[in-house]
Order: C-alpha cells, then sequence, then structure tokens
C-alpha cells in the first residue's frame, strides 16, 4: 500500500472514546502511530502488536488514550461497556463476561473460555477470571469489534480487547495520583521512569493501590459486599539492542483479598419463596429480613451466612522483539502468566447452611510463543506468522451437602438420618491441558493508489486433554471424567478497500471467525464442539479537511453454527451445550465534531438484532402454565424451541453522547469540563428470554471537572460516576433446581464521585 495512502487509513481508523472523567483528548492518526513508533518505518503490522494494521484499517476498532485511563474513568474492564459501540460487560462470580455485537463468554462452566480475546501487549490473557485485574499506567486500550479469526485466531469469534502498557522512554518522567471518594475509597497510582543507559537501555516501575467499603454489607455476618482491596505491580524495561533491534520485557503482578463478586438474590423464579430449601429448613432471605423490618428491599446486601470470600493474585512476565528494517519487520512475543484464585458464595441465598456453600479454586500456568513479519514489496505489502500457547488449568468447583438429608426429608417426606449427606458433596475437580498452534498469511494488492485487495488465511490447531472426577454423594455418583478433544480449522479473509477523492475509507469485507471445542473440568459433558461465524461487514470512515467533523459507520451480519451455551440442567449439573445455529446483524454509527478548539462532541447509536434460528434446550419453567412457554422441539418433545429469542447480553438499541470543553486561562492553567450520557435498550441474561433474568432499558451519566496548572505539572478532578445512582443489575443466572432456580448474579457499581490530585514529572 502507497505511504500516503497507508497514513490515511491508519489516521481514519484510530476512533478514539471520550470517557467521562478521564479527560480524554483525541487522537489523530499520527498521534497514533506515534505510540508506537515512526509510522516511516511501519508498513502492516496487527493492531496488538504495533497499533496499525490491514486488519485495523478495514474494521471497526476504537481506540481508548492514557488521558482517559485511571479514577472516574475507564479503570477496569466493566468501564468498557459504556465508552465502546456493542460493548457488554458484566461478571459472574468473579468471572469477566464481556459481550461484543452480542458475543461473548456464555457458560459458567470451569475451563470455560470467552468468546473475546483479552491480550496485553499482544500476547492473551486466557483465564476470564484475571481480565478483572484492573487498568493502570496504560498507553491505550485497543478494542476490535467482530471476528478477527486470521491474525487472531483462536477465541476472538467476538473480537479483539488489547491492553497496551505505558513503554520505558529516553527521558526522565513520572506521575502520581491519589484518589478519595465515597466508600471510603482510596486509590494511589503511580510510575517512574527513563534511561539506564543513555537511549539504550531505558526502565519503567508502576504501581496501583485500591482500597474501598462494600457497596453492601452482608446482614448476617455483618462483612461488606462487593469492597476492593487490591494492589498490583508492574516493571518494564526497553534495550535498542542495535539501531533496528528494539527488545521489551514486562512483569507484573497483582493481589486482591476482599468480599468482592458476591452473589446477589434477585427473587424466586418457579418455585414460592417459601418452598425453596433455606425457608424450609428455617431460614430466611433478604426479603424476609427486609419484610419484617417493613422496609424496601436494598439488594445491594446480601443475607447469607457465608461471606463472600475472593482471594486472587496473578503473575506474567513478557518478553518483545522487534526487528525494523523498514521494508520488513520481525516481532517475536513470548508470554508466560500464572493465575490463581479462590471464590466462596452462598447459592442457598439465605442466613442457614441449606447445602450453599459454593468455593470455587482455579490454578492455572500459560505460555505462548507468536512470530509475526510483515513486508512491503512494493504494490503488494504481506503480513504473517505463527503462534504458539499451551495451558494447564486446575480447576474445583466443592459444594459440601450439609443439611441436604433434612432436606428430602422435608420436601420426600423420606426419613434419613439428618446428617446423611452432611460429610459429602457435589464436586467437580480436574485438569485440562490446552495446546494451540497457528500459522496465518495474508498479502494487500494496491489495484490502484485508492483501491486495494486483502485476502488472508489461517490454519487453528488445538487440542484439550482433561483428567479428574464428577462427584455427587447425595446421588451416588462418583466417576471419572477423562476425555480429549482436538480440532483444526482454516479461518479465510477477503476485504476490499476504497479510498474516495475527499479521503473517505470504503470497505468490505467477509472474515471467518473460529472458538476451539472445550473440555470441561470434572464435567459429565461430553466434549463440546467448536464454534465458528462467518462474518460480513461493510463500513466507511472519515474526516473532513478541517478536522471538525469524523464519522464512522458499520454494517454486519454473522451467521453461527455450534454456539456454546452453558446451564444448569434438570439434574442441578452445569452444563455446556452447542446451540444449533444463531445471527447477528446491525449497525454502528460514530461521529465527533469539533465545534471549537477547545470543544468536542463524540456520539455513537448502535443497533443490535442477535436471535437463536435452531435451538432447543430444556427448560426450568416448562409445564408452569402461569409462566411462559415455548414450542417443544420437533425431535424431543421434552425440550423447549428457543428459536427467534435474543442472544444474552445484547441489547437492541445503545446510543452516548459525550462532550468535552477546555477553559484557557493562560498564565494561570485550564479548566477541563467533561460529561457523558449512555444508554442502553433491555438485556436478558439468559437464553429464556424471562424477566426474572433481565434488565431493563436504563441509562447513566458521569461528568467531571478538572484544574490542570499552567504548564500541566499538577492537576485536581472532581468526578462522578453513575450521578443519578441508576440501580442496574450486570449479570444473572437461574440457578440449580436443587436451589429451586432462584435468580443470583451481580451488580453494576452505584453513585461513586470523588477528588482525584495528581502530579507529573
Amino acid at each position: 500500500m502507497k505511504k500516503s495512502t497507508k497514513c490515511a487509513l491508519l489516521a481514519a481508523t484510530a476512533v478514539v472514546s471520550l470517557a467521562s472523567a478521564g479527560q480524554a483528548v483525541a487522537q489523530d492518526g499520527d498521534s497514533q502511530t506515534a505510540s508506537s513508533g515512526s509510522s516511516e518505518n511501519v508498513i502492516v503490522v496487527t493492531a496488538t502488536k504495533s497499533g496499525q494494521s490491514l486488519e485495523d484499517t478495514a474494521a471497526a476498532i476504537s481506540v481508548i488514550d492514557a488521558s482517559a485511563v485511571g479514577a472516574g474513568g475507564i479503570e477496569n474492564a466493566g468501564d468498557l461497556a459504556a465508552a465502546i459501540p456493542n460493548v457488554s460487560v458484566g461478571d459472574q462470580f468473579g468471572v469477566n463476561r464481556t459481550f461484543i455485537r452480542g458475543i461473548g463468554l456464555t457458560s459458567i462452566d470451569l475451563g470455560a473460555d470467552g468468546a473475546v480475546a483479552f491480550l496485553q501487549n499482544g500476547a492473551i490473557n486466557s483465564r476470564p477470571a484475571a481480565q478483572l485485574s484492573g487498568f493502570y499506567d496504560i498507553a491505550q486500550i485497543e478494542v476490535l469489534r467482530g471476528p478477527q479469526g486470521t491474525t487472531y485466531g483462536r477465541g476472538a469469534t467476538g473480537g479483539v480487547i488489547n491492553i497496551v502498557t505505558a513503554r520505558p522512554t529516553s527521558y526522565f518522567e513520572g506521575y502520581a495520583r491519589a484518589t478519595y471518594g465515597n466508600y471510603d475509597a482510596i486509590t494511589l497510582e503511580g510510575a517512574v521512569g527513563g534511561p539506564i543507559v543513555g537511549d539504550a537501555l531505558a526502565f519503567r516501575v508502576a504501581g496501583k493501590y485500591e482500597s474501598r467499603d462494600g457497596y453492601g454489607a452482608n446482614l448476617v455476618t455483618g462483612n461488606p459486599v462487593d469492597d476492593r482491596d487490591a494492589y498490583a505491580l508492574r516493571g518494564s524495561l526497553r534495550a535498542n539492542v542495535t539501531p533496528d533491534l528494539e527488545l521489551l520485557v514486562v512483569a507484573d503482578h497483582f493481589r486482591e483479598d476482599d468480599y468482592n463478586y458476591a452473589f446477589h438474590y434477585f427473587g424466586p423464579t418457579v418455585a414460592p419463596e417459601a418452598a425453596l430449601p433455606g425457608p424450609l429448613l428455617g431460614g430466611e432471605t433478604i426479603n424476609d429480613y427486609y419484610a419484617n423490618l417493613g422496609q424496601r428491599v436494598d439488594n445491594r446486601n446480601v443475607y447469607s451466612n457465608e461471606d463472600a470470600i475472593n482471594d486472587r493474585k496473578g503473575t506474567s512476565v513478557q518478553a518483545i522483539a522487534t526487528l525494523d528494517k523498514g521494508s520488513f519487520t520481525l516481532t517475536s512475543t513470548t508470554a508466560y502468566r500464572k493465575f490463581q484464585r479462590f471464590n466462596r458464595n452462598d447459592l442457598d441465598v439465605t442466613n442457614v447452611n441449606a447445602f450453599g456453600q459454593n468455593n470455587y479454586t482455579e490454578d492455572s500456568e500459560s505460555f505462548s510463543q507468536e512470530l509475526t513479519f510483515t513486508a512491503d514489496l512494493g504494490s503488494v505489502s504481506l503480513l504473517g506468522g505463527a503462534m504458539y500457547f499451551e495451558e494447564e488449568l486446575f480447576g474445583e468447583v466443592r459444594v459440601p451437602t450439609v443439611n441436604l438429608a433434612r432436606y428430602f426429608n422435608i420436601v420426600l417426606g423420606t426419613n434419613l438420618p439428618p446428617d446423611l449427606f452432611d460429610g459429602g458433596n457435589y464436586l467437580q475437580r480436574g485438569t485440562v491441558d490446552t495446546k494451540a498452534a497457528g500459522v496465518y498469511l495474508e498479502g494487500t494488492v494496491d489495484i490502484t493508489p485508492s483501491l486495494s485487495f486483502t485476502a488472508g488465511a489461517r490454519y487453528n490447531w488445538e487440542k484439550r486433554s482433561g483428567t479428574g472426577r464428577f462427584t455427587f454423594d447425595a446421588q451416588g455418583i462418583d466417576i471419572p471424567t477423562d476425555k480429549s478433544g482436538d480440532w483444526d480449522a482454516i479461518t479465510p479473509k477477503f476485504v476490499l478497500e476504497y479510498e474516495t477523492p475527499g479521503g473517505t475509507l470504503l470497505y468490505g469485507k467477509v472474515t471467518k471467525g473460529f472458538k476451539s471445542g472445550v473440555v470441561n473440568i470434572g464435567s459429565l459433558n461430553a466434549v463440546i464442539d467448536p464454534e465458528d461465524v462467518w462474518s460480513y461487514e461493510l463500513g466507511l470512515r472519515g474526516e473532513t479537511a478541517d478536522g471538525t467533523f469524523g464519522y464512522s459507520a458499520a454494517a454486519f451480519y454473522y451467521d453461527y453454527t455450534n454456539l456454546q451455551v452453558g446451564f444448569v440442567n434438570e439434574n442441578s449439573i452445569v452444563e455446556t451445550i452447542n446451540a444449533a445455529s444463531a445471527r447477528n446483524y446491525g449497525l454502528e454509527v460514530e461521529a465527533t465534531i469539533r465545534p471549537a478548539p477547545n470543544t468536542t462532541f463524540r456520539l455513537f447509536g448502535t443497533y443490535l438484532n442477535a436471535e437463536y434460528t435452531d435451538f432447543c434446550n430444556g427448560y426450568y419453567a416448562a409445564g408452569d402454565t402461569t409462566r411462559r412457554q415455548f414450542p417443544v422441539c420437533a425431535d424431543n418433545p421434552a425440550l423447549s424451541d428457543l428459536s427467534g429469542n435474543r442472544l444474552a447480553n445484547a441489547p437492541e438499541f445503545t446510543v452516548a453522547l459525550f462532550a468535552d470543553h477546555t477553559i484557557d486561562m493562560g498564565g494561570n492553567g485550564a479548566i477541563d469540563l467533561s460529561a457523558d450520557l449512555n444508554f442502553q435498550d433491555e438485556v436478558f441474561f439468559t437464553e429464556f428470554n424471562n424477566d426474572d433474568a433481565r434488565q431493563e432499558a436504563f441509562a447513566m451519566a458521569n461528568a467531571s471537572v478538572t484544574y490542570r496548572s499552567p504548564g500541566d505539572t499538577w492537576s485536581v478532578s472532581v468526578w462522578g460516576k453513575n450521578i443519578f445512582d441508576k440501580y442496574a443489575l450486570a449479570n444473572t443466572i437461574i440457578t440449580a433446581p436443587l436451589y429451586g432456580f432462584v435468580s443470583v448474579g451481580s451488580l453494576r457499581p452505584p453513585r461513586t464521585y470523588g477528588v482525584t490530585v495528581g502530579f507529573d514529572f
């Protein structure tokens, strides 16, 4: 691709999200390119390796810059939903559930993978629970929407989120931020770095500490609910080994030990509350607690004999070597990651031990190696690479069946010894070893200076081997669950790009995405087949010559087969199956308006129609005449036909407006005013589309006022998030029949506000 055309396309690609209180500033193509190196030397690279690629120029991508990340702005994965079109983020039991265009993590079983690839500096962070550690000292966050089957391969059917950490510089610099907010929240963050040996060797050290009271309380134990006590550290070294060879090493560690990620009880579904295990054994729910007080229920609290214990830590080391010969680049990315966590919650959601203590243990180690090359051959550009990934994952779900015999005596009329099952368990335990490899190549031909065509393909191979046991003492089950599976797939890509004389980029794109099969740990599940998707997308983006108006739009259509869906079956056992097919189509429109040099407005609107086209599944309310019913499936009348139901976490409409204005006071500094309003249509959290797992349409607003001193050496910011204190669900599930199919899940944060003082040097 010709240099002028390439730079114009890169400039058009950098769509920057303005965060509410993060004082985000618009990046043009030059500043975006500068963050990764000189545009004179970069021909074609993937977005997660250098911030530029053919994939970027013909795809829907948003980039959040460093000024938007921090207290009052983009603090964690959950905050991305408000800033990026067609992104929905929630958590369940401390697991990240990110959806892009309605595609994400739906399984709740051990060993499940997301459909959105989560990366740090281009290296995969495979464990969804490890993706909730929070952001700090970030250069930028890149979000690619849509399947990325060629350059990213496995697990990127929904899209890619890449966290780019700040790099060491050849000059001494640093910053410090201190925040105090409601809920007695304290956040301390800082970084320092500079040269060790001239331009040859530089370092950077960064860290973050967070402490916050709970958004609620456990009304039985008195301990907090959804609090945070965490810290993180990162060290980086950059060496210019030769004029054209750079080595970057990044090591980080995080730890969290608190009462976060609680199960909140949102009420019964098909079984009346009095018939749930806890009340039958003499306990009370949070609804009973508040009814006795004559007060309205506050679901930010829990009423449980078990605290929501959360203890997790992770360590990673990356080495990125880049050889840049101008017309040829070669990048090696090596990464090692270790992650451990223990979570406990209460499945029976009452103040008695009704066989509800749910203990979840996860311990993983992973290694990845990727080589990527680019070559500029004049009118032809090449991008290719190869990768290898391996992971060993140990997991355990242990639910002691205390008081289960007493419960059976009550509901079944048996006469079992009351403590018969007290020493038993519902237990999933085992290890899954994963090995994956891929190789890809794509080429771009400049047909004319304004018209180019890209074709490429990737070969994917993956193998998973699981060993373990499933034990359910109350049902007399204790069996091995050893199984393995391997899969391969070819994922092609075809792109046609045209740049109009006015600088607008038009593109059409056809790609295939691949998400490997699954072997769940200690599960009775058969090996789960891969899911794949064909994606068809048309898009445009551009900017007026004076830079006052930028615009982009994308229309897409997905054809999914074997979509992986997780649920709790009729035997109270977690199960994942392949939904036969689904289709998604939609439209995304974005605009950036700069009516004055110090004023920027950004808005986006999305439409998404995401439905199952062929899906039969067991239904927890089947036969209940007071509940919604579905047609039975022709080949199995015991199953319900869910064709036409919406996919989970797929709002039909979203609209967001961002505004940023700077008051320049000359020698007295400047004041930044920022605000945003984000509207999300209703979403369902399960495939049944019932009100007991639904969040109605809502809007959230954020705002900030920041004073910056002359020279930007220090600043003071007053900010608020969810300033109207909107109550909204982040995710829900319908629990096992053994617990009465109750609705439990997590909540979006309440109104938070605070003051941040910052120093830059």
